[in-house]
């Protein structure tokens, strides 16, 4: 039988040595098909409680251990605190990882640390004590509990309910399996969903709930930029309610899987190319009926689904995303033509990178004035915007608003 510990293992040494993306790390490693399933979810749940084991590693050890042993040590855990798997199986399937990967001097302190370590207690601080229960970056702990007070534990709980699927056809073919509907036709969550035919045939997507309410808020319209648009979710979504949209993107690589992905929907009114959304394009100077601006930010709306995002996440970061979110903007707003709109939106629950960047362009931009769309889709209206929330708007945390050109 495989070792249950050999494949999380090698998927975690890239993201944690690697500086891979976890989606990118489980693609590229070829893991055993029968048991992918258990992979996913050991390497999914050893990101997402990545600081509470890290906890339970330095209350039970003397000293930092290196950097495989350690990994060897929180998938155990994981297996051992959240999946409920047998003591004896996970003990001697991590010693005898140890010994394949050339660590069999660590073989009996990984025996001995998994058969006898203790589950520590919550710090006394408040802050401290929830960055550890719900397994977040301090600093994200504290910003929360300033914007959000008691709701931050809500926000940082709040758990991914499944893959949400867009259907353009054959919806009725999937409808019978276990799902969850949300306010946007054809477009449901799946606690669980297996890729068949109809995704290469076009039958349907798999595209966010916040993705789809961000295209939703968007109104029709002849000529549409949207200015970074990879994947082409959206892209290929808005082509539906817009004549033509022009899918920008800076990284040639990255432009590939919007044509892939234009391909594969049959879509004919997307054209992508690549572009720095920050530098300016006399050619598009008032060209656009509507402008979407989805910027880069730092991804605190969305980490229930892509945990590995906090593992590399610094607070010092964020000055550097608001940065660039606002020269995109800057930049973006000239390309509209008057009475044409410019929508700003985030994956982000941070003030700063949302209503502080609504209010801030505002003031560098008198030609134009606020108009915050509307969106079924359960969220809270704030002065400037419409802040979604994981914990009430499906799982999704993000940001989005509107300008008009006066």
């Amino acid at each position: 039988m495989t070792n249950p510990l050999t494949d999380p293992y090698l998927v975690l040494t890239k993201v944690y040595s690697g500086g891979k993306y976890l989606k990118q790390a489980i693609a590229e490693t070829p893991v055993e098909f029968i048991n992918k399933p258990r992979t996913v979810k050991i390497c999914y749940g050893v990101v997402e409680k990545d600081i509470y084991l890290t906890s339970i590693i330095s209350h039970n050890a003397k000293s930092n251990p290196k950097a495989a042993v350690r990994l060897i040590l929180k998938i155990a855990l994981y297996m051992l605190e959240f999946m409920g798997k047998h003591d004896y199986m996970v003990v001697d399937s991590a010693v005898e990882l140890a010994k394949k990967l050339g660590k069999g001097g660590a073989a009996g302190f990984i025996n001995g640390f998994l058969r006898g370590y203790e589950l520590p207690p919550l710090p006394e601080r408040a802050d401290e004590a929830l960055s550890i229960k719900c397994s977040a970056p301090l600093w994200l702990v504290k910003k929360l509990k300033r914007s959000y007070k008691a709701e931050a534990e809500d926000i940082l709980s709040a758990r991914s309910q499944g893959l949400c699927v867009r259907f353009v056809k054959n919806a009725e073919k999937y409808l019978s399996s276990p799902h969850i509907p949300t306010p946007f036709r054809d477009v449901y969550i799946f606690p669980n969903f297996v890729r068949d035919e109809g995704f290469f045939a076009g039958d349907y997507t798999f595209q966010s709930v916040g993705s789809v309410a961000i295209c939703d808020a968007i109104k029709p319209c002849g000529r549409l930029y949207d200015a970074c648009a990879a994947p082409g979710g959206k892209s290929v979504l808005l082509s539906s309610k817009c004549g033509e949209v022009v899918a920008g993107e800076l990284h040639p690589h990255r432009r590939q899987l919007i044509e892939e992905y234009v391909k594969r929907m049959g879509v004919q009114n997307v054209r992508s190319e690549v572009g720095d959304a920050t530098v300016f394009n006399p050619a598009y100077e008032g060209a656009f009926d509507a402008v979407l601006c989805d910027c880069p930010c730092s991804g605190t709306g969305v980490i229930n689904e892509n945990p590995d995002i906090m593992l590399n996440r610094r607070e010092e970061d964020v000055a550097s995303l608001v940065a660039t979110q606002r020269a995109i903007l800057d930049n973006c707003s000239r390309y509209v033509a008057t009475g044409g709109r410019l929508y700003y939106s985030t994956c982000s629950v941070l003030p700063e990178e949302n209503d502080s960047a609504a209010v801030g362009f505002l003031e560098r931009h008198p030609e134009y004035e606020l108009e915050i769309p509307s969106s079924p889709l359960a969220h809270r209206t704030t002065r400037y915007g419409l802040q979604f929330l994981p914990h009430i708007s499906q799982g999704a945390g993000f940001y989005v608003t509107s300008f008009v050109r006066k």
